[in-house]
């Protein structure tokens, strides 16, 4: 595999050379910024109070990832997550998500114990994202586009993957607005190199549309499946007091057995290069 410690990925990663950052892309990005400037100042205000209320530490959380031909740069989110939550968990969950043939369900869908009050609901809405506005008006990402990677990430991703870097990161994407926790990692990336192969003005005001609605559907869903594994618990809570279970058995956390679960069948994601 490549490694990171370059400043970019070579030439050789995309199929027809390095594509040119657009100058329609940057004017749509900055001007969209500055219009909602005076309706997202008080909303951004309104989450660093809650986070900053709800939990200790600081309320922007910054982490490393790759973008526009590989460049690395400084992401910017609302912190979601406890000072000190282990990452080594998430990992193991990619790395499933990527070698398996499952939908890219995020790990907090089944109960996440480093997560903060609130903080599923900031996630699931798309509001733990808006600090990467920064990294728009910087020029590091742009309102739409592939979502940046993390080095960890990348380390895995095969040569076709890459393709998707050809591409400014972006804050929404074609893959965000297309179902996005229902889809398999090999869709999402294709999803990805179709964007980078095809975008346009239309095509980027097209998926500016399509956010909020997928937005709300997000959360809604969201809200279900916690409505649902709350039910379940109650459930299994009720029937291990009609029936008690040994002193030593405990339920194991989704995520460990997510971990785990890493070790099974893995795919050849090479038979799933797009043929676009």
């Amino acid at each position: 595999m490549a490694s990171l410690n370059q400043n970019h990925l070579p030439d050789d990663v995309f199929p027809s050379g390095p594509a040119c950052v657009l100058h329609w892309k940057r004017i749509l990005d900055l001007s969209v910024v500055l219009l909602a400037l005076p309706l997202l100042v008080p909303l951004l205000v309104v989450v660093a109070v809650l986070i900053r209320v709800v939990s200790a530490g600081p309320v922007l959380f910054k982490q490393e990832r790759v973008g526009y031909l590989g460049r690395r740069f400084m992401c910017f989110k609302f912190r979601t997550m406890f000072v000190g939550a282990d990452a080594a968990v998430h990992q193991g969950h990619l790395r499933f998500l990527m070698d398996s043939n499952t939908p890219m369900t995020k790990m907090d869908s089944e109960g996440d114990p480093r997560i903060i009050p609130f903080g599923l609901l900031l996630r699931s809405s798309g509001l733990d994202e808006l600090p990467q506005l920064i990294n728009v008006l910087r020029g590091e990402m742009s309102l739409v586009g592939p979502r940046p990677c993390l080095p960890y990430e990348y380390e895995n991703y095969l040569p076709w993957h890459k393709e998707r870097f050809s591409s400014v990161p972006g804050l929404t994407g074609l893959w965000q607005v297309s179902g996005k926790n229902h889809t398999t990692f090999v869709e999402m990336i294709q999803l990805d190199i179709r964007y980078a192969r095809e975008k346009k003005l239309w095509f980027d005001i097209k998926i500016l549309l399509r956010t909020i609605p997928a937005l709300f559907t997000q959360v809604w869903e969201t809200r279900r499946r916690k409505k649902m594994l709350s039910s379940t618990v109650r459930s299994e809570t009720i029937l291990s007091r009609s029936h008690p279970a040994p002193a030593y058995a405990a339920h194991k956390p989704a995520f460990v057995e997510i971990v785990r679960a890493e070790r099974q069948g893995h795919l050849d994601l090479e038979r799933n290069k797009p043929k676009l």
